[in-house]
């Protein structure tokens, strides 16, 4: 499968922005999908995931209650609704998909199939 990440931007603090992921490849119901950001200087990490059916999903403690998953399947795409953005937001946001109809508790780890090329977002303060 084939990621591209978009919707990136700069904002400032306290704004929204809304990701997007399209996939093209096998049938999109068959991923489960993460999103993850790397901050310069430091590790990538996982920010949220959606089972393929969009019926769990996960947050890290940074982004939850700001930042919301969700998928269209029929449109092979998934979003990340990012609000009340803080500086510390300030990253290359990725997607990836994990082959597989994987369980939540699968989809918190970094082992991921396909990943997208990246999309920046920059928070100013």
């Amino acid at each position: 499968v084939q990621l591209q990440a978009y919707g990136g931007g700069l904002v400032q603090a306290g704004g929204s922005l809304r990701l997007s992921c399209a996939a093209s490849g096998r049938p999109f119901s068959q991923y489960g999908m993460g999103w993850f950001r790397q901050a310069p200087g430091k590790e990538r990490e996982l920010i949220g995931a959606i089972t393929w059916g969009g019926g769990s999903t996960f947050y890290a403690d940074a982004v939850k209650g700001r930042f919301t998953i969700s998928r269209e399947n029929a449109k092979s795409t998934v979003y990340l609704q990012m609000n009340s953005l803080k500086p510390e937001d300030t990253a290359v946001y990725y997607c990836a998909a994990k082959v597989g109809r994987s369980s939540i508790g699968t989809l918190k780890t970094l082992n991921y199939d396909h990943w997208g090329q990246g999309t920046l977002v920059t928070v100013s303060s």
